[in-house]
């Protein structure tokens, strides 16, 4: 069978990049920012992205350029005969990963697309910061409200995987980053103007390193856990993409313009939330509830206030479904290629078995609610958010790594040679001893350092 292609070397780059960019960017990047001082911190944060982003991202490039095929395949294809099988089953281990993602991934999807729908349809029913939370909560109690939501998200990356990577996959991704885009810059420039945000612009642009250094070992891990997990390195995602495109461009370089890219909508993000929060004095340091529960506070008081809460869930459903479309192209790929299946009947299956395995997140807040698996007041969503960030992706990270780099899989010299092929530069040789030794033990520390820290917190 054919192997699909992209049509041009826009739609690469923004499929990617939609990707990585997601609500790591736009919730969790602010957020961590916030409890690290700022502006010292994004600075940490972005050596940290060049010594694990963007290895970690060519990887996985050059493994499905190399392999033109998903994970499964181009593991296998790839490696020497001898090891083949080996590599087939590790492939499948990486595959997986995808399907956990989205078991939590897809219920918050629904939130968004459902606060969304409230904004556009009636607005908020809120007069008091008491009330947002309440209307949040009130969401979660409903399993109805919640798995239907869930289901809409579900369906709708179904059916553009189904209609295929050109006509469906590439042009809908594309269409949605540049509205992101879009939307980004209108909501920046409205966020510039709020009374107030100078104070915000000189937490999150004016670096004072005083913050980090009262705490160096957790912003340094805050810093490289963010870096990690901000580009959906770690599940075999960037091969399916990478075995899409032709040999015209390095892989090396490609990896720095959609790290840029990724990175650009985080710094955006926080151009819109931090001179925001600050305007209206609302704590960063919130968590989920920033979204859900602090900002449709700041867009009660704003004049036009409903129009800019659609503007903002309008960008964040568009963040969350680029990121639900590329995982599900992953998934469906990998159906094609092992089973055979055609593209539309591969898609429906993945979508139907992803909205099923997502019940349990979405019942994890209401009739199953007593069920609090990481201690008192966790839920379903913890326990996933948690296997997957500090064991799935970490795990899968140091797998691929390990296929590239050492002789028992595809080798330093046939991987780095991928990633040098076409125009620009590729990895320099002597960057060999760094994949094989410091990048696994880094990995390796984010791995250890989240279970030590969630052990500890219990």
């Amino acid at each position: 069978m054919k192997r699909e292609r992209l049509q041009s070397r826009l739609g690469f780059l923004l499929l990617a990049a939609g990707c990585a960019v997601g609500l790591g960017n736009v919730w969790r990047f602010p957020f961590i920012v916030g409890a690290n001082g700022g502006a010292a911190f994004v600075l940490l944060y972005l050596v940290c992205l060049l010594l694990i982003g963007y290895p970690l991202l060519t990887v996985e490039l050059a493994i499905g350029r190399g392999g033109k095929a998903g994970v499964v395949g181009a593991l296998t294809a790839l490696a020497f005969k001898r090891f083949k099988p080996f590599w087939h089953k590790a492939g499948w281990l990486v595959y997986l990963g995808n399907f956990l993602l989205m078991m939590y991934y897809s219920s918050v999807t629904g939130w968004l697309l459902y606060y969304f729908a409230r904004y556009v349809v009636t607005g908020l029913p809120i007069a008091s910061p008491g009330e947002t939370g309440a209307f949040f909560n009130g969401m979660l109690a409903r399993p109805a409200t919640c798995a239907t939501s869930m289901c809409v998200g579900v369906a709708a990356a179904s059916c553009v995987c189904a209609i295929g990577v050109q006509r469906g996959v590439e042009r809908v991704s594309k269409w949605m980053m540049l509205s992101l885009f879009a939307l980004l810059t209108v909501l920046a420039v409205r966020s510039l103007f709020l009374p107030g945000a100078k104070e915000g612009l000189a937490f999150y642009l004016k670096p004072d390193f005083a913050t980090v250094m009262q705490h160096p070992l957790q912003s340094l891990f805050c810093a490289l856990g963010q870096a990690f997990f901000t580009l959906s390195i770690g599940v075999g995602c960037m091969v399916v993409f990478g075995s899409y495109v032709g040999q015209d461009r390095s892989l090396a370089s490609e990896s720095l313009v959609i790290i840029g890219l990724d990175t650009l909508v985080a710094l955006l993000s926080g151009l819109i939330i931090f001179p925001a929060c600050f305007s209206y004095h609302v704590d960063v340091g919130q968590g989920p509830g920033l979204i859900f529960v602090a900002l449709p506070n700041v867009f009660a008081n704003l004049p036009f206030g409903r129009f800019w809460g659609i503007f903002f869930f309008l960008f964040l459903s568009l963040a969350a479904l680029t990121t639900l479309v590329a995982v599900f192209e992953c998934l469906t790929a990998g159906l094609i290629e092992e089973f055979g299946l055609s593209r539309p009947k591969a898609a429906l299956r993945v979508g139907g078995l992803v909205a099923l395995l997502s019940l349990p997140c979405v019942f994890g807040f209401n009739i199953w609610k007593r069920f609090q698996p990481l201690g008192p007041g966790s839920t379903v969503l913890d326990l996933e958010d948690f296997l997957f960030s500090q064991f799935w992706l970490p795990l899968g990270a140091l797998t691929l790594t390990a296929f590239c780099v050492f002789t028992v899989g595809w080798g330093w010299q046939r991987f780095r040679r991928e990633t040098r092929r076409g125009a620009g530069f590729g990895l320099p040789a002597d960057f060999r001893n760094y994949m094989r030794w410091i990048l696994p033990l880094i990995v390796l520390l984010i791995l250890l350092g989240g279970i030590l820290q969630k052990i500890c917190a219990a």
